[in-house]
């Protein structure tokens, strides 16, 4: 499944330095101090938004993340017509400053 090279290429321009991105649901994930951010899908943005702010994120026009049969609390996806021109900006930085909360993780060495 490819994602959106164009929400992909919006989302990096919005991401602080240092952040990195990696191939992970189907998409592209930014990472940010070893912390999914946000992933792009092939029509959508999956935000980390973590438990607290999770029910904002709905309240917001969001939708609850399923894998599977399972909801995954704490992130949600935001479909494409949320992340039009400059609303982009809030949802990716809602998915940073989560990332940003959470202890920073290692760096994996290469396989």
């Amino acid at each position: 499944m490819a994602y959106d090279t164009e929400l992909a290429e919006r989302v990096r321009d919005l991401m602080p330095a240092g952040a990195t991105e990696m191939k992970m649901f189907g998409g592209l994930a930014f990472m940010v101090n070893g912390n999914m951010a946000c992933a792009v899908g092939p029509d959508d943005l999956l935000v980390r938004t973590g438990k607290s702010a999770y029910e904002a994120a709905i309240a917001a026009g969001a939708e609850p993340m399923i894998m599977g049969a399972r909801t995954m609390s704490g992130y949600v996806n935001v479909a494409a017509d949320l992340v039009r021109g400059d609303a982009l900006a809030d949802w990716v930085g809602r998915g940073v400053a989560t990332a940003e909360s959470l202890p920073p993780k290692p760096p994996k060495p290469p396989k």
